[in-house]
């Protein structure tokens, strides 16, 4: 479940993030602002008051809608049925500090989704197949514009049933003396744990006896888990295995000319812990089924570029590719592009499109073709070797006088997109950003 929040938060906070560097308009408005406590002073510096204004605020909402047919739950086949409903909010406080240029981002999201095979934890097909999603966000950053750097700290947390995960970054940047280049690092580090769900058939076989005091439980969902302390009530006893993420990103940012802007993007990750999900099945070719096994350890290496290409005044021409390789032997290759045209000082609309292409794992096999004797093994078709697509358009509103006349309503803007698998899954996800200045 955790690719699908991803995908449909990412699309809709996507069509915030792609349309900021060339097609946001400069309206000023009245911004709402409050001061510190600390009693003001004349300035003897020339540098801005220390006051804390609400710079910015981003609501965002999406409709993310699933089907396939190759369900890591029951083994790389049945539905894979998904719909999520995603809605996040975004305040950036911005204060001034001796030359420094302060940044808060305080962010808050909020899933719902239903999955029809989550239901088939249990083989009876009755558990539970709705459940819910929370993930606040902090973000820090300072900036001294003379020098042309800048420096922050990030915290998330995101919450549900069976996943906790704890996050933190450190990221900065530098600019060339001229202006036109830029290098940017961040350095993230995610703690997880993953609740172990285990299919009700194979509970006693493989789960290991529960310690005095402790026992295997039939939750209100209809999942059997190990509660360690018998408290059926208390999620934090529930045992889990952890999962660490450590990602290291870097970027140069290159301003060729006035029309013509270039990125080189790259990634080092490193996974470590418990990284397979325990109510993942997995058949063997003897019609035998046990819950699926992947290694302790993987290295992931995204390497990327960016180009963006002004067209006249009107057309904004976005370019991206993407090469993936990891060491379970995953390759994949990612192109996109996208042409922002502006009907109007105020009116734009972007149609896009995605083609990605990727090998399969060495662990992956799909239903009832893994032999007994392989160490690790699943038949979770995410690791699978496939081909999509995917398209759609945005639309974006920007009057000078706000949205509908309201001031504050800095802009509104509107995303569809459909997605296409060679595995037969198919999506479509929807989603509408406003923006208040």
């Amino acid at each position: 479940m955790k690719k699908v929040y991803l995908s449909a938060l990412g699309f809709a906070f996507l069509c915030r993030v792609n349309a900021y560097a060339q097609l946001k308009s400069s309206v000023n408005v009245t911004k709402p602002t409050f001061t510190v406590s600390a009693p003001a002073k004349a300035d003897t510096t020339n540098y801005e008051s220390r006051q804390l204004k609400i710079d910015e605020i981003n609501l965002v909402s999406s409709y993310y809608d699933q089907t396939g047919e190759h369900s890591a739950i029951t083994g790389g086949i049945g539905t894979q049925k998904v719909s999520d409903i995603s809605n996040g909010l975004n305040i950036n406080l911005v204060w001034w500090g001796n030359t420094n240029k302060n940044t808060l981002n305080v962010g808050m999201g909020l899933d719902h989704h239903t999955s029809a095979s989550s239901a088939y934890v249990t083989t009876t097909g009755q558990g539970k197949q709705d459940g819910s999603r929370v993930y606040p966000s902090l973000d820090w950053t300072t900036e001294n514009q003379a020098k042309g750097t800048s420096f922050g700290l990030g915290s998330y947390y995101s919450g549900e049933y069976n996943y906790k995960s704890f996050g933190a970054d450190m990221h900065f940047s530098l600019k060339t003396k001229d202006r036109t280049g830029e290098f940017s690092a961040k350095f993230q580090a995610y703690l997880d744990k993953v609740v172990m769900i285990y299919p009700s058939e194979l509970v006693t076989a493989l789960s290991p006896p529960a310690p005095a005091g402790s026992t295997y439980i039939t939750t209100a969902s209809g999942n059997r888990v190990l509660s360690v302390n018998g408290k059926r009530s208390s999620e934090s006893s529930l045992a889990t295995s952890p999962r660490n993420t450590y990602t290291a990103s870097f970027a140069w940012n290159q301003i060729i000319n006035s029309r013509l802007q270039v990125s080189l993007l790259g990634d080092v990750v490193q996974q470590t812990g418990f990284l397979s999900l325990p109510y993942h099945r997995v058949y063997f070719n003897n019609g035998k089924d046990t819950i699926e096994r992947l290694p302790s350890s993987r290295f992931k290496l995204p390497l990327g570029f960016r180009l963006n290409y002004f067209a006249g005044d009107n057309i904004i021409l976005r370019t991206y590719y993407r090469y993936y390789t990891d060491s379970w032997d995953t390759r994949s290759n990612t192109a996109n592009i996208e042409i922002a045209y502006k009907v109007s000082p105020f009116f734009s609309i972007s149609p896009f499109y995605r083609y990605y292409t990727q090998t399969a794992a060495k662990y992956f096999a799909p239903y009832k073709a893994t032999p007994p004797t392989a160490t690790y093994f699943s038949s979770n078709y995410e690791l699978a070797a496939f081909n999509s697509n995917f398209f759609g358009a945005g639309i974006r509103l920007a009057p000078p006088k706000g949205v509908g006349g309201w001031q504050h309503l800095h802009d509104i803007e509107l995303r569809y997109g459909h997605y296409t698998q060679t595995t037969n899954l198919a999506s479509d996800v929807i989603s509408v950003a406003l923006g208040f200045k």
